[in-house]
């Protein structure tokens, strides 16, 4: 069991605490909780006392809590500190060696590890200020998630929505070593996004997709203890740690860096590839009196090219986002593209772009279908199988049997 003290900032995000609190006590940890006297205006302190059924610190100046406690010896008795949401004013504070709350005044006088996840407007995220006061931090040490990316209460959409309380427990136990690191060693290809194939130099045929499922898969591979190479189409997320990212635009760049890639242990192709491609004009097409003709041709296969390749991977997953007849036709794709696994999901709801997923992973053995949860609980729970399963293939080699391919037990 490992203690955290849990710094509650004032932002709309602080309701997510609740849900964080009860994801640590599942994972065995005692959270003991500080808030600010923002963060009341958003949740209650009784609410977070009951959750974590320890005593909620919200001043400085309470006479029995310093008398018994004390702020110094607050932050020293905790295994890490924790700060969920942390807004933009509670950056500035920290960066600029502040002191004027409990909150601030225990981390300006803690040697605790302190993470701390980012909540606030897009704007404010990409301010300047900001950016200084995030480098400041880093170089001080303290480890900063980047914010997600997605629609905000206050009506804007970018990157400044506070992580999922699932990817920051995650972070969590990196941190504390608690987490075991069954893919160390291991080489991992994830693909991601959409591809853009240009019509002019103006416009471009696209999809929805947004990248967070392939990005979180990548997170959740790369902290299982995998060399993981992301291979991403136009996409603005941020980069998950320890991950190492390569840009490309258009189905055959993402087919170039996909074979630089290789040799690798297991393949994970997420991205929605563009299925077709047009001549590219050298200049803008201008409005006519009818519309132009465009002329498609069908792009590269990535994953059919990979999983029937000299270089394949031992593991094989590729991706089937369907609108209508998910199982049947993910079934008919892992045969044709030659893949070991599909994991299969119906996008016509609100999947590109959302935070959750409902998938059903299709293998030889049949299909497995998945409740609805977060993309992060979705990549964990996936990058946890591609870890057993590649132990198996390791244990079928060693016993000196025939090896069969994944798609083939």
């Amino acid at each position: 069991m490992k203690r955290i003290l849990l710094i509650v900032g004032g932002g709309i995000a602080a309701y997510k605490a609740c849900e964080l609190i009860r994801l640590l006590r599942k994972q065995g940890h005692a959270v003991r909780c500080v808030m600010t006297e923002g963060a009341s205006h958003f949740v209650t302190p009784m609410t977070l006392a009951a959750l974590s059924e320890d005593k909620v610190y919200t001043t400085l100046w309470d006479l029995k809590d310093e008398a018994e406690m004390g702020h110094i010896q607050l932050s020293r008795q905790a295994d890490l500190i924790v700060i969920a949401p942390a807004t933009a004013d509670l950056l500035a504070r920290m960066a600029a060696g502040i002191a004027d709350d409990l909150a601030t005044t225990l981390l300006l006088a803690t040697d605790t590890p302190v993470l701390a996840a980012p909540a606030m407007n897009v704007r404010m995220w990409d301010h300047a200020a900001t950016r200084r006061n995030v480098a400041t931090l880093r170089a001080d040490g303290v480890t900063l998630l980047d914010p997600d990316e997605g629609a905000m209460a206050c009506g804007e959409y970018g990157p400044g929505r506070l992580p999922e309380p699932v990817a920051i427990v995650a972070a969590i136990e990196r941190l504390l070593g608690g987490q075991a690191r069954p893919l160390a060693g291991r080489r991992v290809l994830v693909t991601a996004g959409p591809t853009h194939e240009a019509i002019d130099p103006v416009r471009y045929i696209a999809n929805r997709s947004s990248g967070r499922q392939g990005f979180a898969i990548a997170g959740a591979i790369a902290a299982l203890g995998a060399e993981v190479t992301l291979i991403a189409g136009p996409v603005t997320l941020a980069t998950p740690a320890g991950v190492t990212r390569v840009d490309v635009e258009s189905a055959q760049d993402m087919a170039d860096a996909v074979t630089r890639a290789l040799p690798m242990d297991a393949a994970i192709m997420v991205a929605a590839v563009a299925d077709w491609r047009v001549a590219k004009a050298p200049h803008k097409v201008k409005k006519g009196d009818t519309p132009p003709a465009l002329v498609l041709t069908e792009n590269v296969d990535i994953l059919a090219t990979l999983a029937k390749g000299p270089d394949r991977p031992r593991l094989v997953v590729g991706f089937a986002a369907e609108t209508q007849d998910v199982l049947p036709h993910a079934q008919a794709k892992r045969v044709r593209k030659g893949a070991d696994w599909i994991v299969a999901n119906d996008v016509s709801g609100d999947v590109f772009g959302g935070d959750a997923n409902t998938v059903h992973l299709v293998t030889a053995s049949g299909v497995e279908s998945w409740q609805r949860m977060p993309k992060e609980a979705v990549a964990d729970r996936l990058a946890r199988r591609i870890a057993e399963h590649l132990d198996v293939l390791d244990t079928v080699q060693s016993s000196g049997r025939v090896s069969l391919r994944p798609d083939q037990g």
